[in-house]
């Protein structure tokens, strides 16, 4: 290869096979190891992940999105699709995408006996709004790109008037 060549590949290739993975626990119920292979690319409108899944466990939790759209490529395994109050079973080859809005929250639950492989891959729009249907919580993020950027977490209820604390 030419040193053009190896440049333009360090930015632009990444291989979910031998990339370093991050394991991650958060409840009983979180168990999964990670890495983001768009992170160090100049990618700037689409985001992607591969994740690996524990038997019996999930990576997130029951969520949509009002802004990103997603797909999920299932590598490896078999588990479960919830989306939009449903079970749906899923496995290796199937390639599954979510439209952003309210109709279909979706999480991805690895029902198996085995490791559940999948690549997850969403477009990268901000602002962007989350809700998770189970605890009744929001999250609104904005500026991710930045170095201070705008995130808040809270359980939806009751609103403020416009002018609240305003002079």
């Amino acid at each position: 290869m030419t040193d053009r060549s190896e440049m333009l590949k360090a930015q632009l290739v990444r291989n979910f096979d031998t990339i370093s993975l991050e394991h991650r626990t958060r409840t009983a119920s979180v168990d999964f190891h990670h890495a983001r292979l768009t992170d160090g690319t100049p990618a700037t409108k689409l985001g992607a992940a591969v994740l690996v899944v524990a038997p019996g466990k999930i990576a997130c939790p029951y969520h949509l999105h009002h802004a990103q759209e997603e797909m999920f490529v299932i590598l490896e395994g078999s588990g479960t699709l919830r989306v939009a109050g449903e079970h749906v079973p899923i496995g290796a080859g199937d390639v599954i995408t979510v439209p952003p809005g309210p109709d279909y929250p979706r999480q991805i639950i690895n029902t198996s006996d085995a490791p559940l492989k999948y690549l997850a891959i969403s477009t990268q729009d901000d602002p962007e709004i989350y809700e998770y249907p189970d605890s009744g919580k929001f999250m609104a993020e904005a500026g991710l790109a930045r170095e201070h950027p705008f995130e808040v977490i809270q359980r939806s209820g009751e609103s403020l008037d416009y002018w609240d604390g305003e002079p």
